[in-house]
């Protein structure tokens, strides 16, 4: 798949089958991660992968409302941010964002799905993933991706808008 197909096809999946996912593909999604660009090139991540079951229940019962996307999940990868890695402080969300996106694309050229979930300033989800994967105080809880293979198939949208467009600045209206 091309880069603009993938991009334009991604969608949010909720929904998985019972199928395993895959370590070479796991593994395949932490290099692409590891691939996105930061700041100076400080790469201030590390990533948590979850494959047992039994976690990914206590994370969706802890974090996610007891939501059925995780107990359905193959695996997960959680996003932790390093601030101590920084290269310029304040810049990990952004990079971590990076990171995510790729997480997201690479999941899905490789026929998976995956949902983008907020964990940075959420404190309950912070606190809940923190207890569940014993993360330690010098890491920050970015962002988790439930992954496995799609239970629900949903068609790509199309989104542009050109009232959202500015050229040259922003003229008021």
């Amino acid at each position: 798949m091309d880069t603009i197909t993938n991009i334009m096809t991604r969608r949010s999946i909720r929904k998985f089958t019972e199928q395993p996912v895959e370590p070479e593909k796991i593994k395949i999604i932490l290099e692409a991660a590891m691939n996105a660009p930061s700041a100076g090139d400080g790469r201030p991540w590390e990533f948590v992968v979850v494959t047992e079951k039994s976690s990914l229940h206590q994370i969706a019962g802890k974090v996610d409302g007891g939501n059925d996307m995780f107990r359905q999940a193959g695996a997960a990868i959680l996003i932790c941010g390093v601030p101590s890695k920084e290269k310029f402080p304040g810049f990990y969300p952004q990079d971590c964002s990076c990171a995510a996106m790729n997480i997201y694309l690479a999941a899905h050229e490789l026929g998976l799905g995956s949902v983008w979930i907020a964990v940075w300033s959420v404190p309950p989800r912070i606190a809940g993933l923190r207890e569940i994967l014993h993360i330690p105080e010098h890491l920050e809880p970015f962002a988790i991706f439930p992954i496995g293979y799609p239970g629900e198939n949903l068609p790509a949208e199309y989104r542009f808008d050109e009232a959202l467009v500015h050229y040259e600045g922003v003229i008021q209206k």
